[in-house]
């Protein structure tokens, strides 16, 4: 028996609970009594089986599309993953070059050199990096060098010139050189005909100088894919509009917008859906033309809700409960004559970052070419007690440190029953507690998802 003013949710099992409809309307078949008989009652809706978050994520990713590869600028392609391999048609260097400031000499010149009987060398000569005639040094013979400049003809290595006492008509040098000391040789980094830049290479800044080096200006990638955001609920007022009694301001549409532009996606606002059917089926099939994902959120009833239905005519949309909290009740379908993926997720601001996180953000990977879909998880220590209902997946905004001992204590903040937007915006990670995990307590370990920006 539970303490007074808690609930013993180690009762709670889903599989006992009952799924509440709507009532269904009443219609009254004229025809049937027209002709004297009396129309059967109506047949009990049967309840929607509930999912778990696995299978509505497996039908999300399976059927998510990978966009063709583009060819953008190289600039333009930092953050997204390369689509070809790129072959180099250049020695990278190009020239043998110096690796430093010094002096080009021969190792076989400077063999044995010490301190105390350093080699002495004849300077012939100095270069410099950037454009140069072709030059040589024999033997007994040294040229002074920068970094990057070209190799005399017959040098083999380059001394330091720390090793020398850099003189200017001769040279003495207090340390040996092997061959090849010091000296980058023509296609030492990259030889013509090899590959520079692999397919499903993340392209950076470094990506970015190996192109350039190569001689590619721009490069085919995976673009980045484009997510339509939209809120629906007659409740909802835009930003700029102060809220009257009842109404609340649109957070979602600025909120999933954001997050999808933080998983690498071109995101589009596209704000409220509207209340009117025809212009809310206009507004959907115009995101649906222009989109690679669409991104609903919304209080979804389960019938007589003109968003479904509408929905419902552009496609198959399947709204079912998952065993999830929070927001229970989420929907996938492929719409419109391109069958593109739409993502429905609960109204509420807290929920819907939460299923954003489970099921959109990975679908967004997923679509830019990603091998690493999820976040990487780590262990932590609960710093207080966590309570749970059995059947549901429980995700708990919190607060994850390093324990000065090593690893990670956790903190809640808040219970999972609410929904509080200074709370979550405090957080840093998400806790995962399993469906048939009831308790856990101080002290316990649980699974901590850290929500690190762009991670």
């Amino acid at each position: 028996m539970a303490p007074a003013g808690q609930r013993d949710t180690t009762a709670m099992d889903l599989n006992q609970g009952t799924l509440v409809q709507g009532a269904p309307a009443v219609v009254h078949e004229t025809a049937a009594i027209d002709r004297g008989q009396v129309p059967p009652p109506p047949a009990a809706a049967e309840p929607l089986a509930p999912r778990t978050v696995e299978q509505h994520l497996d039908e999300i990713l399976s059927a998510v599309p990978q966009p063709d590869p583009i060819e953008l600028a190289v600039l333009d392609a930092q953050g997204l993953l390369c689509a070809e391999e790129v072959v180099s048609q250049r020695a990278l260097p190009a020239f043998d070059q110096a690796a430093l400031d010094g002096y080009a000499a021969r190792a076989l010149d400077v063999e044995g050199a010490s301190f105390e009987e350093p080699a002495r060398l004849a300077v012939v000569g100095e270069t410099v990096a950037g454009p140069s005639g072709p030059s040589s040094i024999g033997p007994g013979m040294a040229q002074k060098v920068s970094a990057g400049a070209m190799l005399p003809a017959g040098a083999d290595v380059v001394v330091p010139a720390v090793w020398t006492d850099q003189g200017v008509v001769t040279v003495a040098v207090h340390a040996p050189v092997e061959s090849g000391g010091y000296v980058r040789r023509a296609g030492d980094d990259v030889a013509p005909g090899t590959t520079a830049v692999q397919v499903g290479t993340p392209i950076g800044p470094a990506q970015i100088s190996l192109l350039a080096a190569v001689g590619r200006d721009r490069v085919q990638v995976r673009p980045r894919p484009r997510v339509a955001v939209l809120s629906a609920g007659s409740e909802l007022v835009d930003i700029s509009t102060p809220p009257g009694p009842g109404q609340v301001v649109d957070v979602n549409s600025y909120a999933l917008a954001a997050a999808a532009r933080d998983a690498g996606a071109e995101a589009y606002r596209s704000g409220i859906v509207p209340s009117d059917r025809r212009r809310m089926s206009e507004v959907l099939e115009s995101q649906l033309l222009r989109s690679d994902l669409v991104l609903v959120s919304g209080t979804f009833a389960t019938e007589g809700d003109t968003v479904q239905e509408v929905l419902a005519e552009l496609g198959q949309m399947h709204f079912s409960p998952v065993t999830m909290l929070p927001g229970p009740v989420q929907a996938f379908g492929r719409l419109g004559r391109d069958a593109v993926p739409v993502i429905c997720v609960p109204g509420e601001p807290v929920a819907a970052l939460v299923a954003f996180e489970v099921f959109v953000r990975p679908a967004i990977r997923l679509m830019l070419g990603k091998r690493q879909l999820f976040r990487r998880t780590v262990q932590a220590i609960a710093a207080e007690q966590l309570l749970s209902p059995l059947g549901y997946r429980q995700y708990l905004h919190g607060q994850v440190m390093r324990h000065p001992d090593g690893g990670y204590v956790v903190e809640p903040l808040g219970g999972g029953d609410e929904a509080m937007l200074a709370r979550m915006a405090r957080a840093n990670c998400l806790i995962v507690v399993d469906e048939d995990v009831t308790e856990v307590a101080a002290g316990g370990l649980v699974t901590v998802i850290p929500l690190l920006l762009g991670g």
